[in-house]
């Protein structure tokens, strides 16, 4: 039946430092007991005790992790490899006092160190390793430590990353390396450890923030150059309102845009593991990081989270809360520091009980989509995320809104800038380097928010799988913010042009990083001139953009500024006309919308975009149950309106089947169906006021005492309430009138 599964499936699960605890013991499948520190076996008890899988995860570049910072671990000072910017800070996480630590640079002893500690968690008798965020700041390069690795790698002496763009990117690529190396040796260690001395074939996975939000915070990190690594089973997309409402541009406007910046994020994760047999799980978090936000904002902010998620129908596995007790324990109020602040509601509480439930119950499907759309990213994106100096005629700034223009001469002055290339480059060179990240997001809000369902692609891949290209009809690629590593990766995507494909290239050589020494070096000015020469087209600087047949494909080029389709309305219609135009000539057919759909089993899974002219809501047709209600409520044709996500189940979807739990708020343990009644157990957490919406095949009357029955004829369905006690408890129901 649905809903009820083993917990070894491991479909759910959470991260805590602090023991289970009777108000978030939601029954997720697995706990990631956090940190190796003296408290670890206690908490690992704690929820052993309560039949969770064991996981245990802990920070790989950040941490407790002082004992090897001071030289207690090997008798050797390692303060030279906290990462240090150019002016010889060093680059810390954390707040204050003991929390404070330095980011690591990840050195082989440093690898050796921590696998050294985790093997107390494999003697621990955990199922599994997460090593989390692997992150090495873009300003970062300076330290000793640094300096050694380089002259190692590259066999030279180091070159500041200041110095010049191909120094810079040399530094970058080499932070990415750094980590990949210390996640390959680790795991390695580990494994080899658990299978030597228990037999025990351990698990090991990296959560990481995405590519796409590591590209925005300026942060390197190996993405999908851990696909190489064979120790690594497996990943969590750490994905939440605070990376996803990060500002970005479009049509002029600056702001957040969590529901698209996530489902953006989500997709390039989910990228990391196609065809691999690899595990990802997307993450959500009730709240985030920041304590500054009511719990309103924060419930909105996360439903946004878990549309987008499922939104990307290939990954049916969540991380449902990183931090439970932040939201559920008593005395957690927000706005923190606020006379105002408060604990979550009862309301919010109970959509969150049933989330995470129905988390646990979304199937994997085929994207619904008729023509699959696709934005190219690389891991490169991130090395390439600061200009050395040089190349900016004043102080660097990453607050965009200081070049957006807003009188008429100022924004003439700019539109020649960005589309012509006429006048002060460094008024461009500005926008572009942004948190922003405008080149990109001038591609991909523009269609997205007019009803393509685009979805960033791993460039990096193509080289890796023959074939990965072959998911997608339609795809956008600019080599202004990111670069290709190989020839091959041009190759592939020309290969997959000829093959029928169709491309969509935007981009003018304006990016100082076509200058870094690539394959392209020497023969070609730009790594796009290496890609048409394979294509056998000569696109030319004709200020719009221009049409091309290549064999069964077609391509579109306009050699401008991506960043350009970010500025204003006028030039994102400008961007979503051409992208009409090629797609149409490649006989695609490209109905604008102002939302995104995508039926999930049962599950009808909408999302109306805000900023589209188009204000019509979005009318669903038939009985559903409010998935994203307190009561689980029945539903007449619901209304999806602009600025709104919501997700429905569709009663019409299970017609045949005569029971079924429809939604519910506490895990349901077993149900045993007889011939005049129902036999459930039932697990919410505490505090809880909990639903459980259940398809009889008749009228049901409750006979367990402390729980309310409500039974809808309409959807043939009964409604249970009771409060949750974190325990599992049985409830008889009796077909009614026997």
């Amino acid at each position: 039946m649905a809903f009820i599964r083993k917990r070894e499936e491991e479909k759910t699960g959470f991260q805590s430092s602090y023991k289970n605890g009777y108000e978030w013991d939601f029954a997720a499948d697995f706990a990631m007991v956090y940190g190796i520190g003296d408290s670890m076996m206690e908490t690992i008890d704690s929820f052993k005790k309560t039949g969770h899988v064991i996981h245990l995860m802990t920070g790989i570049s950040w941490g407790s992790y002082r004992d090897y910072l001071e030289g207690r671990w090997d008798g050797e000072e390692h303060m030279d490899e906290a990462q240090e910017d150019r002016f010889g800070n060093k680059i810390m996480h954390g707040l204050k006092g003991e929390d404070i630590k330095p980011y690591m640079v990840p050195t082989i002893s440093f690898a050796d160190y921590l696998a050294e500690k985790l093997k107390k968690a494999v003697d621990a008798g955990v199922e599994a390793i997460h090593v989390e965020e692997p992150e090495f700041w873009d300003r970062g390069g300076y330290s000793p430590a640094f300096r050694r690795e380089f002259e190692i790698y590259y066999k030279t002496p180091w070159v500041a990353p200041c110095s010049s763009v191909d120094a810079h990117y040399k530094c970058a690529r080499l932070k990415a390396y750094l980590y990949k190396r210390t996640i390959e040796r680790v795991s390695a260690v580990i494994k080899d450890y658990a299978k030597k001395k228990y037999n025990k074939n351990i698990r090991f996975y990296v959560p990481t923030h995405s590519l796409l939000n590591y590209t925005q915070w300026k942060i390197v990190s190996p993405e999908a150059s851990l696909t190489e690594v064979p120790g690594v089973d497996g990943y969590i997309a750490q994905i939440w309102t605070g990376t996803a409402r990060t500002n970005n541009v479009y049509e002029g406007v600056i702001g957040e845009r969590t529901f698209e910046t996530a489902y953006l994020e989500y997709g390039i994760m989910q990228e990391l593991v196609k065809g691999t047999g690899r595990r990802m799980w997307f993450l959500h978090d009730p709240i985030e990081d920041q304590p500054c936000y009511d719990w309103a904002g924060y419930q909105e902010n996360y439903l946004k989270t878990v549309t987008a998620s499922l939104l990307h129908s290939g990954i049916n596995d969540y991380e449902i809360c990183p931090w439970p007790t932040r939201v559920f324990q008593p005395g957690s109020k927000y706005p923190r520091f606020s006379p105002n602040g408060r604990e979550i509601g009862d309301e919010y509480r109970s959509i969150l009980a049933g989330c995470f439930q129905m988390l646990g119950d979304i199937p994997v499907c085929k994207s619904s989509a008729k023509v699959n759309v696709g934005i190219l990213m690389s891991d490169t994106s991130l090395y390439q995320r600061n200009f050395p100096d040089g190349i900016l005629k004043q102080a660097q700034k990453n607050e965009v809104g200081t070049v957006l223009k807003t009188n008429e001469d100022e924004k003439k002055e700019f539109e020649e800038v960005l589309f012509a290339g006429k006048g002060d480059d460094d008024l461009r060179h500005r926008f572009e380097i942004t948190d922003m990240l405008p080149a990109f997001y001038g591609l991909a809000l523009p269609l997205l928010i007019h009803g393509v369902p685009i979805r960033p692609v791993l460039l990096d891949n193509a080289r890796r799988y023959v074939g990965y290209l072959d998911d997608y009809d339609v795809l956008v690629m600019s080599y202004e913010y990111c670069k290709p590593d190989y020839p091959d990766e041009n190759a592939a995507v020309a290969n997959w042009v000829r093959a029928g494909g169709t491309l969509l290239y935007v981009g003018d050589g304006f990016d100082p990083f076509h200058k870094i020494e690539g394959f392209w070096t020497g023969r070609y000015p730009t790594a796009a001139e290496h890609l048409f020469a394979l294509l056998g087209i000569e696109p030319k600087d004709s200020g719009e953009g221009q049409l091309f047949k290549v064999d069964k494909g077609t391509v579109g080029v306009w050699k401008t500024s991506p960043a350009a389709f970010s500025y204003s309305r006028k030039n994102a219609e400008a961007w979503r006309n051409f992208y009409g135009k090629v797609v149409g000539s490649a006989g695609h057919e490209w109905k604008r919308t102002n939302y995104l759909t995508e039926q999930r089993g049962p599950y009808t899974v909408a999302a109306v975009f805000a900023e589209n002219e188009n204000k019509e809501p979005l009318s669903l047709k038939g009985l559903y149950v409010d998935m994203y209600s307190a009561d689980l409520a029945v539903v007449k044709d619901p209304v999806v309106r602009s600025g709104e996500d919501h997700v429905y189940l569709d009663l019409s979807k299970i017609e045949d089947e005569k029971i079924r739990v429809v939604g519910t708020q506490g895990r349901v343990i077993s149900a045993d169906v007889k011939d005049d009644s129902i036999e459930l157990v039932l697990h919410a957490a505490g505090r809880v006021k909990a639903h459980t919406r259940l398809r009889t095949p008749w009228p049901v009357s409750c006979e367990t005492e402390g729980v309310g029955a409500q039974y809808d004829p309409l959807s043939r369905t009964v409604l249970l309430t009771f409060e949750g006690e974190a325990k599992e408890f049985p409830v008889t129901l009796r077909k009614a009138g026997d």
